[in-house]
């Protein structure tokens, strides 16, 4: 099979995605007054109304529609006015009613869009933008076709399976506690090019949905979840492929390569002559590929009318312009207010603001820094010291590390000040998180602190090029890489205790 670079040559992905988020932050369900719990014993929040028994008649859940809202404001969605809810039948143990209370045609939230910006590694996928991938970005304009509200099913458990999957299974266990549950679905146009867009595209969902506070988008407890659907077509062609849709893709990383080994397998089945099939796909990340669940039903197999125990929704003017006004400073425009504020480059505003943990931090260590200068050098930390732990020790929350805003600052006016060298402030770094210190102190403790005296650097560089005459030599006929090795001898000399911008002024100056 051939590799994903290899196939984009000759092929273009067209990729839509459809994002599942469980309203995790309200407290009760959508239709019926049982308490949302994650973890809680099987069963055990569950009525009349989410097991769908006879008689049983739903009560919409208000707070659930303010939060549709607010999502979909936040990503410039029209409101519509008018809307209503259906009932989507279908035959499955997670759902005892034998229907899921979905929206129609028309959902509360219509016609929206985010702009993605792509750059490094990322925008290398997209080769049909040249002149944006030389510039090392671009953006990318990723059309909402609509944001509608549904409830969640149960979830099945799967006894004697392999990963927990029916494939395999002796027997399967229902808990009707998720039946129910608030559920917004966000459904892209089909605007997404390569497997990065697409994750980005969901990182930046997820960022907004945080921000707003509806949803605790845990991917690994499945209140945010994703399903792709993707289609090739030959470069050039303007008509749509066959799709398939891959299922279970419950990671950023799960999603890119997921997607990528779709696309992959369409283009081998095409250029072999073959068909591709619109079915549903499961992504089985350990096999590294993806496995036929079922072919793919069409909305006439659901067999979708108006639920008659509904009223169509009317919502006001003033109802709207209510939840407009409970929007919080989203992502997009703290990183502009960065950029703005602080001369911070689109670039590293944007990193800062991809976790929240991460901009409180940095809004903190700003409001402690008494110099705008530091912003920078404080963005550097944190986008790429702070970031690189966190990453790396999954499950640890930057709070709960020993680096407080106060002990950033004081890192980054130490490096500012030159009294440590770069790779010092990523050793002092590494010690205030290992041994709960401020930075001062270890600089102290380890003698870390860099000579800037300009006579006592001097002194050892005319004594290391005194030593050297044959270097110095070959220096001045051209060989200019030697720079280095000059450096090095006269860090040596003062035992890493030189500055090394000094070093190399006077090391210009003298051999010039």
């Amino acid at each position: 099979m051939k590799k994903l670079e290899e196939v984009l040559q000759d092929w273009e992905a067209v990729i839509g995605l459809e994002v599942h988020a469980e309203l995790t932050t309200l407290e009760t369900k959508m239709f019926c007054g049982c308490k949302l719990e994650y973890g809680a014993d099987p069963n055990t929040h569950t009525c009349p109304v989410c097991l769908g028994l006879p008689g049983a008649l739903p009560v919409p859940n208000k707070a659930a529609i303010e939060s549709i809202v607010l999502a979909g404001l936040a990503t410039n969605c029209d409101i519509e006015k008018r809307s209503m809810f259906y009932r989507k039948n279908y035959m499955y143990p997670d759902m005892s009613k034998n229907f899921q209370t979905t929206q129609g045609p028309v959902a509360f939230c219509m016609r929206g869009w985010l702009d993605l910006e792509v750059d490094g590694p990322a925008a290398k996928e997209r080769i049909d933008l040249p002149e944006a991938t030389e510039a090392g970005s671009y953006t990318a304009h990723i059309g909402i076709t609509r944001i509608h509200m549904e409830e969640d099913a149960g979830k099945m458990n799967h006894i004697g399976g392999s990963e927990g999957r029916i494939a395999g299974a002796t027997h399967s266990l229902v808990d009707y506690n998720r039946c129910g549950t608030p559920l917004i679905e966000l459904v892209t146009e089909p605007d997404l090019r390569t497997p990065e867009e697409a994750r980005l595209f969901m990182q930046k969902l997820r960022q907004i949905y945080l921000t707003l506070g509806i949803s605790d988008c845990s991917m690994e407890e499945g209140s945010l979840r994703c399903d792709g659907n993707v289609s090739l077509r030959r470069r050039g062609a303007t008509g749509l492929g066959t799709k398939t849709e891959l299922k279970n893709m419950n990671s950023f990383k799960n999603l890119h390569d997921g997607l990528a080994f779709e696309i992959c397998r369409q283009a081998e089945v095409l250029e072999e002559g073959g068909i591709i099939y619109q079915e549903t796909r499961h992504w089985d990340p350990s096999a590294k590929r993806t496995i036929v669940m079922r072919v793919k039903e069409t909305a006439d197999d659901y067999r979708l009318f108006p639920e008659p125990d509904l009223a169509p929704y009317d919502l006001s003017d003033g109802f709207i312009e209510r939840v407009r006004a409970k929007l919080p400073e989203l992502p997009d425009q703290k990183a502009a207010r960065y950029e703005a504020d602080f001369g911070l480059s689109a670039y590293d505003a944007r990193h800062l603001v991809e976790h929240r943990s991460t901009s409180s931090f940095f809004e903190e260590c700003m409001a402690q820094a008494s110099d705008q200068a530091l912003a920078k050098p404080l963005a550097n930390l944190i986008i790429n010291d702070v970031t690189g732990y966190l990453n790396a020790n999954d499950g640890v929350e930057l709070a709960a590390t020993p680096l407080t805003p106060a002990r950033a600052v004081a890192l980054v006016k130490l490096l500012a000040e030159d009294a440590v060298s770069s790779k010092q402030a990523k050793e002092v770094f590494a010690a205030i998180i290992d041994e709960d210190k401020d930075p001062a102190a270890i600089v102290e403790e380890r003698g870390m602190k860099q000579v800037s005296d300009t006579g006592a650097i001097e002194a050892v560089v005319d004594k290391v090029l005194a030593d050297n005459p044959d270097k110095v030599e070959q220096y001045r006929a051209g060989k200019t890489g030697l720079i280095g090795f000059f450096v090095g001898q006269c860090m040596k000399e003062m035992r890493g205790a030189g500055n090394p911008k000094v070093i190399n002024e006077l090391l210009a100056q003298k051999l010039g």
